[in-house]
């Protein structure tokens, strides 16, 4: 085992910070202490005290929450939530610099007990250039060692209660128990009325993550400057191994990123609001650092609404995308975190998959085919039914059958031609007989399917067992229920309320709950 820090791991030393209960009887063995460490106390204890920096935090008590702040962040039940909050995630096999992966839980048990303030250095970042969803830019990831990934996860647990009680009502990027869906919600709810306002401006800010003022984030960030100082002004390193500075932004790719860029940017939802006089059907929604406003009237928008975010956005180093910022008439529709938002002549509001999403879904799912070359058609749909039924159910909630059917189209037509280069020897006729048939739990429409002849063996197939193609037209629509806006998921007195919540949304997907009104039909939401 191979520890790079400085920390002292003789029996003593353990047994002195773990104390003489639960671990009094266990050997020095740093895996046997990880392994028999109380999680779910753990995380008891760091929510109380998450708890108490809100409660001190809605009070004006800076000098209490700071006080708190680091009396969580040298617990050793926060160290060790950090550790497995980074060790868990989907990037955790992907070292930094220093080439380290923290996979044994002999090397996490060692992590969490270096976790101290005194003696750290960031280390620069690995900085890898990764391609941009339904693009041909690149954007560039910075991936942190695993020792400053799980700094970041420790203060993170001091600075997010702050960031969740501080926050736009309406935000909704990289927030607990908030998604995309709560946006396009909100959207509806703004929109689809008679009298509801005509006009919406579409903005994205440029290059968010990487320009973002050093300086305005250490006055105004309420946590350890001198850690947060050293995060932002690590460097970084390309794959030639030479050595860059940061002079502004918060890296892509540290779990701390999206909350630092989240508190950043509250505070634009109430720059908007008083950019204008009241009553005039002013609504801002933000997801990360795409957001729409919307208004009655066009010169709203032009004359006071965009200065304002101009100046606001300005103050902390950045700019509006011209060329993803426009103003639009909701009789023109526009797109908004993959969806498509139109109200027709009938006044209707139709929420639809953008034409840029379907596209993007499509040219990936020809490429899942593609990759199967010389494999059988079982291998084929394996591959694509997981996509094809993320990508319906992200889509669900709006009305979405005719996308759909159209997909499932183009799908079709694809594997048709996979098919014809499995068997340029066979005709059309043997082909369909073959493949094409009506899937029972798909209400017998017809796709394709494939009868496994294969032994239990093989990797990919089971004897007798049969595939078919998901079609995305028999997803049914489901009505989300949005989260409440100012809902704090620290707060104690919020608590019922989230539980209620999850407990509601989880029984409307199962369709044991519908509600009194038909999904896609304007309603007034609850004050």
């Amino acid at each position: 085992m191979n520890i790079s820090y400085s920390t002292r791991l003789d029996k003593s030393n353990l047994l002195a910070l773990f104390g003489d209960g639960q671990f009094a009887g266990a050997r020095s063995s740093l895996r046997e202490l990880w392994e028999k460490f109380d999680f779910e106390q753990a995380q008891r204890n760091g929510s109380r005290l998450q708890a108490r920096i809100v409660k001190a935090f809605r009070n004006g008590q800076s000098n209490k929450v700071k006080a708190l702040q680091g009396l969580l962040t040298r617990s050793l039940s926060a160290r060790m939530l950090a550790v497995k909050r980074a060790t868990s995630s989907k990037g955790a096999r992907t070292p930094g610099v220093d080439g380290q992966c923290w996979n044994s839980s002999a090397s996490k048990m060692a992590g969490a007990l270096s976790l101290w303030k005194r003696g750290y250095k960031a280390l620069p970042l690995r900085r890898v250039n990764i391609a941009k969803p339904g693009s041909t830019k690149t954007r560039a990831l910075g991936i942190p060692t695993m020792r400053d990934r799980s700094m970041q996860a420790l203060h993170l647990m001091a600075l997010d209660p702050i960031s969740e009680t501080n926050a736009d009502p309406n935000s909704y990027g990289f927030r607990k128990a908030r998604s995309t869906h709560d946006a396009i919600e909100q959207a509806f709810r703004v929109l689809s009325r008679k009298k509801s306002a005509t006009w919406v401006l579409d903005a994205d800010i440029a290059g968010c993550f990487d320009n973002i003022s050093h300086q305005w984030m250490l006055e105004h960030i309420p946590m350890d400057k001198a850690i947060l100082r050293q995060w932002l002004e690590s460097g970084y390193v390309e794959t030639k191994g030479n050595l860059f500075p940061t002079t502004a932004g918060t890296p892509q790719g540290g779990i701390a990123s999206p909350c630092l860029c989240n508190m950043v940017l509250d505070g634009l939802e109430k720059a908007v609001q008083t950019a204008v006089k009241s009553g005039r059907q002013i609504n801002f929604i933000r997801y990360a650092d795409d957001f729409i406003v919307t208004a009655r009237h066009r010169s709203d928008l032009e004359d006071s609404i965009l200065p304002a975010i101009r100046h606001y956005l300005t103050e902390r180093g950045l700019t509006l995308s011209e060329e993803k910022t426009n103003i639009r008439h909701i009789r023109q529709g526009f797109d908004f975190l993959g969806q498509h938002l139109r109200k027709y002549n009938h006044g209707k509001l139709v929420i639809t998959p953008s034409k840029k999403n379907v596209k993007t879904f499509l040219s990936k799912a020809r490429e899942t085919i593609k990759s199967c070359r010389g494999e059988n058609l079982g291998t084929v749909i394996g591959r694509l039914n997981p996509k094809i039924r993320g990508w319906a159910n992200y889509h669900r909630n709006g009305t979405p059958i005719k996308r759909y059917a159209d997909v499932d189209h183009q799908l079709a037509k694809a594997i048709w031609r996979f098919l014809k280069r499995s068997h340029p020897n066979k005709s059309v006729k043997w082909i369909t007989a073959k493949y094409w048939r009506r899937d029972p739990e798909q209400h017998g429409r017809l796709t394709w399917s494939h009868q496994s002849t294969q032994d239990k063996s093989h990797k990919t197939a089971v004897k007798g067992k049969t595939r078919r193609l998901k079609l995305a037209a028999t997803t049914k629509q489901v009505w989300h229920l949005k989260v409440r806006g100012k809902a704090n998921p620290y707060d104690p007195k919020d608590r019922t309320y989230f539980r209620w919540l999850q407990g509601l949304r989880k029984a409307i997907r199962a369709g044991e709950w519908k509600p009194p009104w038909k999904p896609g039909k304007a309603r007034k939401p609850k004050p």
